[in-house]
């Protein structure tokens, strides 16, 4: 396919825009870039064995939020869709030689997460026909697919038709504009028989999520297993049986969030001869359930770190024509009982009920693969004749490069000089980034009318999303670290010893390990200064479906000291990583932070300060944290602080033209988040 897309620029970023009307802003600098990527690292440390191949396998991704790129800067994940294109591709060819089956399988959340996915409008203009190269066998929708109507219309009208019966959303609808009726985004279910004969059942369920456009419905699971034709999907024809049910769904393999119990309940209580296998995600998580002994659920991580491995051998189907133990290989030898404390570990009411009473000879392994060349590499030997990359993944990786230099996405704001994690520092301690970030707020969030006036500012501590690492901070890494687009409001001459009551008040509820966000919140827009004449044609053609002979690599040698990274427990035990690491630390995070500014150089208290805070913070939580203090502040005292157009993913780029110009243009890279 070919199209034009209109493709928005920072006007501070234009050196790839020559006909952009303003002042140029020289502290943004031009990075030349250099397969992965050009600024991708390779991983030091590969494998540790090689995979069990079972009757039936599974490639699982899930949460990738437009990571197509790869992660630039840290070596454990540096390869791009390209490279995935070409391993999936050796892998499909080396389970025909095996004779098996492998079914490739996504859960949702394309969007929301890179500069490549989110500079256009709507957003995945550019990183869907991308990511439509892989040929899925099943998939579903995501909530960061529906927060935001243009791209649940998109899915609908494009990505969905796509893949056809393959995109499975069973309790998603969407509105048609004109008539108001109530379509599925994709099939409600898939029936289909493998390459070997086994026949399957699927279904894609997203959980109960409620803050979707509305111009979409989700329909609760809970309702979903009443509807008529989702009991006569599950008592299929007996004229054509079911060997296997397969759910996917962007929903929590385990948990209070998790709706596959209702799922699990109705299809065990109607077909319980039939195993079970879930798929899940949204937790961005490794991890791997026991439901019973013929039921387990894998979850995949997130943002193209993980790529999930899963492969079952026992399945009774007189139509299989494939064999149990192909040659060569490794088997699954696990059976399905939970190394955690024998049984399985569901949580809630929502979880599938466990049970380890019924006998069966299923076997199963699961593995959490790192994101590398170096991995796919070592996977895909003996499905090659001569190298790993292939004519397709060398295409797709020469377009992502395309792309994000016609998006200005290598652009830079400044030199990061050290990595600043998330949660592998404590709160407060120098490496940690909200450490960093209250520098950053008291240094950019300026009203020039009220410089002088002394200010809290807050923030919550979700609205970052990923690590700063040690390195160039570009465009892309704007939208890596911080996608949201909150903005700035305040209540003027608020007595500061109630104002600083606030925080303590704020954090003192639950922990919210996300955001707790309504739609608005996201504000899920492009960048939005934008310069007039930034079109761009992609020509996609060559992304079309293309099925050549396979070429052999050779393996590279690597290092076996390990390096930080996933450290996994789930229901089978430590085992599953498929590179050792050593575990990064994680500590835990309030609710929010808060940086001061403006005040009394003397160290004195002010006596009232303006009280900053982001807009979505303001209705359900600054305004009744004042009213419990005894301020009778309201939403007519409320205020924008700043402009709209600066939003949280303004003030880390101002932070940078003023603190981080050392190093430019060529910006030495760091080794990564724990190094």
């Amino acid at each position: 396919m070919k199209f034009t897309l209109t493709i928005p620029f920072i006007t501070t970023v234009v050196l790839g825009c020559e006909n952009c009307y303003g002042p140029r802003d020289d502290s943004v600098h031009v990075r030349n870039v250099r397969r992965m990527q050009p600024e991708s690292q390779n991983a030091p440390v590969g494998p540790r064995a090689p995979l069990e191949w079972g009757q039936l396998n599974f490639l699982q991704t899930t949460d990738t939020h437009g990571w197509l790129e790869g992660h630039l800067k840290e070596q454990n994940y540096g390869a791009d869709w390209g490279d995935f294109a070409a391993f999936t591709r050796h892998m499909k060819h080396k389970a025909d030689s095996l004779g098996v089956d492998l079914l490739l399988v996504d859960t949702g959340d394309l969007h929301d997460g890179s500069g490549l996915s989110d500079s256009t409008k709507p957003n995945g203009l550019v990183t869907n026909p991308i990511w439509q190269t892989i040929d899925y066998d099943i998939l579903t929708i995501g909530n960061h697919e529906l927060y935001v109507a243009d791209i649940s219309y998109e899915t609908f009208n494009g990505f969905a038709k796509v893949y056809g019966e393959r995109y499975i959303t069973s309790n998603v609808q969407i509105k048609d504009p004109e008539t108001g009726t109530l379509e599925y985004i994709g099939n409600r279910y898939r029936y289909f028989t493998t390459k070997q004969g086994l026949r399957i059942m699927s279904f894609g369920v997203i959980f109960d999520f409620a803050a979707n456009s509305n111009a979409t419905k989700i329909t609760k699971a809970k309702d979903l297993v009443k509807e008529e034709w989702f009991l006569k999907a599950v008592n299929y024809d007996s004229e054509t049986p079911i060997d296997l049910f397969v759910v996917i769904g962007h929903n929590p393999i385990r948990g209070k969030i998790s709706t596959f119990g209702p799922i699990y309940d109705t299809i065990h209580s109607l077909r319980p001869d039939i195993p079970i296998q879930f798929f899940g995600g949204h937790t961005h998580i490794r991890d791997f359930i026991v439901y019973d002994q013929v039921s387990t659920g894998l979850e995949s991580g997130r943002y193209c770190e993980t790529l999930g491995w899963l492969s079952i051998t026992g399945i009774q189907s007189p139509t299989f024509k494939g064999t149990n133990k192909p040659e060569g290989v490794p088997h699954p030898t696990q059976k399905a009982i939970s190394i955690v404390n024998g049984t399985a570990t569901a949580e809630t009411s929502n979880s599938p009920p466990t049970s380890s009473s019924k006998p069966s000879n299923i076997v199963y392994s699961r593995r959490y693969l790192d994101w590398n060349r170096l991995t796919f590499d070592y996977h895909a030997v003996g499905s090659q004749d001569y190298t790993f990359d292939d004519y397709q993944g060398e295409r797709i990786t020469t377009e992502i490069t395309a792309a994000r230099k016609k998006l200005n996405l290598t652009s830079l704001y400044g030199c990061v000089p050290e990595t600043y994690c998330v949660s592998c520092k404590p709160f407060g301690a120098e490496g940690n980034i909200y450490n960093l970030l209250s520098k950053a707020l008291a240094a950019t969030v300026i009203n020039k009318q009220r410089a002088e006036i002394p200010r809290l500012i807050i923030i919550n501590t979700g609205s970052i999303r990923f690590d700063l690492v040690k390195g160039p901070f570009t465009l892309d890494d704007r939208t890596i670290v911080s996608p949201f687009y909150a903005t700035f409001q305040f209540i003027a001459d608020v007595p500061y010893n109630i104002a600083k009551q606030v925080l303590p008040i704020l954090n003192g509820g639950p922990i919210r390990k996300k955001r707790d966000l309504e739609s608005r919140d996201f504000n899920l827009e492009p960048l939005t200064e934008v310069c007039p004449e930034g079109i761009v044609s992609v020509d996609h053609d060559y992304l079309k479906p293309h099925f050549g002979p396979m070429t052999r690599g050779l393996h590279r040698r690597q290092t076996t000291n390990r390096t930080p990274g996933y450290v996994t427990e789930d229901d089978f035990g430590t085992t599953g990583d498929d590179t050792p690491h050593n575990k990064l630390p994680e500590y835990p995070l309030p609710n929010n932070l808060q940086a001061n500014a403006s005040f009394p150089t003397d160290g004195s208290d002010p006596k009232a300060v303006d009280l900053v805070f982001l807009d979505f913070l303001t209705k359900g939580f600054v305004l009744p944290a004042l009213q419990s203090l005894g301020a009778n502040f309201t939403l007519n005292d409320v205020q924008d602080y700043l402009p709209s157009t600066f939003t949280t993913n303004s003030y880390l780029p101002e932070y940078a033209k003023l603190k981080w110009q050392a190093g430019l243009p060529n910006c030495r890279v760091g080794t990564g988040v724990g190094s």
